[in-house]
């Protein structure tokens, strides 16, 4: 099955398969519940929980198909000259916000050499743009501008500007430099501080554009790189093993509706220009002001306006770095939690596609899915509380007692569906890339094998903890507290024991008082509840000890095996201007890194 010759029709087809089968899935668990409730008698609570398994049956369904489409369809480039002349001009956007300005100004001067080394004359200009805050970052970033241009003998082709108000942050830096300069390009390839992408790759995506003059925006894959602590090893493991496949299943479902996801993109200007400026919403965050997860919204309306945004899941090359710890993670995911949250006041603008209307919904439902288990759980330990007793005598004068059937292999079985969803599409992922040979890449079948099931054993362990995280950004949205835009710790990810215990103490009192109402009001339920109260009682430990260095082949990727060109590239320039500006021009720690906050 190919994206690129799948019709309308078979595209609404596999909608509705996708669609019906969750539905199947989750009325299933909820039959299978009731059957279970029903063993001593319905009351409110078992309806209710069979109502919260539906839901949360549906949503881990939903994943799991969209895993197996990505399983049973293969990438294909779409229909394109690799070897045409670029006819446009183009320019590559990196914005930055407090960013360390010698890593990211050495990766647009690898990303320039990679381009430089294929030898065509496409014309590509980089331009960085500064919402930095920071004065003492400000003037490194002057600094090594200067040494940029004369390192890569640029003039003319660099471009650096830093706003006086970042009003609207990324999205209005992004806003502010298509009102001003875009219209001296074609396309513009947007990216965040920390991506790095060949220039093999940027050539594909401007030829990709220029050979489907309806492309508005296309989307790559990245893939994380330069991770160094176990928890960072595992989500780069993630990335580049699970994700292709999962994107798989979302181009194939997502068609000419696909998604944005705010960097290593490439836009046609004028389609951007004409679609995508963003109003302000009406009253305060976290609900109204700026949009945050503008991504999402810029390609909703570019298809609104008939644009085709597209994720060509076959391009490589393209990467980007990732936190290196769980606080890291929950920080920033904090800030995508309200983003997809005030979204709820954008899915009924008039005029979007319905497939848009559908990824707002399914963004949404990412992090309030959370507050479901959280729910049923809560559910489960109430209802020996305010269950009525059994009735052992339901006839009268009958003399003998009437114990119900047990039903416990539907609880199993309902178990056993519930991990078969989350378990199912990682282990066929495995098995797939043992026969196609793409384990080679992270050393073999056997170890790509044993990498899952540690990336499993893993992501068991820390869910509960990111489950707890996620919980609390929802609720502090809807209690109306605004997050901001913190910026992006990079670097070290290291906790402490102390860092880790302040940024967990909450989640060790709720796991100890939630174990110990279970064993005073639902004994029976203990057993199935110690996976997710025990990692609550050891976050620190556990947040400390995912945050400390990996070393060993487990999860190993191919970029550790054998870097890609272009970070080799910027390893080499990396070191060349750290040695060329230290001791003295080399910027100071303290004035780079941002300061360690606790999500």
């Amino acid at each position: 099955m190919d994206r690129t010759s799948i019709s309308r029709a078979g595209l609404y087809a596999l909608r509705s398969l996708a669609v019906g089968l969750s539905l199947v899935a989750g009325l299933g668990a909820f039959v299978l519940f009731l059957q279970f409730g029903d063993a001593d008698g319905l009351d409110t609570l078992d309806i209710l929980r069979a109502l919260l398994i539906l839901i949360s049956t549906l949503w881990l369904a939903w994943g799991a198909i969209q895993a197996l489409i990505g399983l049973t369809s293969f990438s294909h480039p779409p229909a394109h000259d690799p070897a045409a002349p670029i006819r446009g001009r183009s320019v590559i956007l990196m914005p930055v916000y407090n960013e360390d300005p010698l890593a990211t100004f050495s990766r647009v001067a690898a990303m320039e050499a990679s381009l430089r080394e294929t030898g065509d004359p496409a014309q590509i200009h980089f331009a960085i743009l500064s919402d930095t805050r920071n004065e003492t970052i400000a003037r490194r970033e002057l600094v090594l501008f200067k040494h940029l241009v004369e390192d890569r003998n640029g003039m003319g082709r660099f471009f650096y500007r830093r706003r006086e108000n970042n009003v609207g942050k990324k999205a209005g830096n992004i806003e502010d430099f298509i009102t001003r300069s875009g219209g001296a390009y074609d396309y513009a390839v947007i990216l965040d501080a920390d991506s790095l992408m060949e220039g093999t790759t940027i050539l594909s995506m401007i030829r990709r554009m220029e050979a489907e003059d309806r492309l508005g925006l296309l989307q790559t894959l990245p893939k994380v790189i330069r991770a160094r602590s176990r928890f960072g090893r595992a989500m780069q493991f993630s990335a580049s093993f699970f994700s292709p496949i999962f994107a798989r299943g979302l181009a194939m479902m997502q068609g000419e509706t696909g998604p944005f996801w705010g960097h290593n993109a490439i836009v046609r200007v004028r389609a951007f220009a004409e679609s995508c400026g963003l109003p302000a919403l009406r009253g305060k965050p976290p609900f109204g002001g700026h949009v945050m997860s503008h991504d999402y919204v810029e390609a909703a309306m570019l298809a609104r306006a008939g644009w085709i945004v597209r994720l060509d899941d076959d391009l490589g090359g393209s990467f980007e770095e990732g936190p290196e710890n769980i606080v890291d993670h929950a920080k920033r995911d904090r800030r995508w939690c309200q983003g997809n949250l005030q979204h709820s006041r954008i899915i009924g603008a008039p005029g979007l596609r319905a497939w848009s209307r559908f990824v707002f919904a399914q963004g949404i439902m990412a992090y309030i899915a959370p507050l479901f288990w959280l729910g049923f759980i809560l559910a489960s330990i109430a209802a020996p509380i305010l269950a009525p007793p059994p009735d052992y005598f339901p006839i009268p004068y009958w003399p003998f007692p009437y114990f119900p059937p047990s039903e416990a292999s539907k609880a199993i079985s309902l178990a056993i569906g519930i991990f078969g969803l989350l378990l199912l599409p990682k282990i066929l992922i495995a098995t797939r890339a043992a026969f196609t040979g793409r384990a080679k890449g992270f050393g073999g079948a056997r170890l790509a094998f044993l990498s899952t099931l540690g990336e499993l054993a893993f992501s068991s362990l820390t869910a509960p903890v990111l489950l707890m995280y996620a919980t609390r950004s929802v609720f502090q949205v809807l209690l109306g507290r605004d997050g901001g835009w913190p910026t992006n710790n990079r670097g070290d990810g290291t906790l402490t024991l102390g860092e880790s215990f302040a940024a967990s103490h909450w989640i060790v009192t709720i796991g100890a008082v939630g174990l110990a109402a279970t064993w005073a009001f639902a004994p029976g339920l203990l057993l199935w509840l110690l996976p997710v109260g025990v990692p609550m009682i050891f976050a620190p430990a556990l947040l400390r000890w995912s945050s400390l260095p990996s070393k060993g082949r487990l999860m190993g990727v191919p970029t550790e095996y054998a870097p890609a060109p272009v970070m080799v590239l910027h390893d080499q320039i990396l070191e060349r201007w750290t040695a060329a500006l230290a001791p003295e021009d080399a910027p100071a720690a303290s004035a780079v890194a941002p300061e360690k906050t606790h999500a």
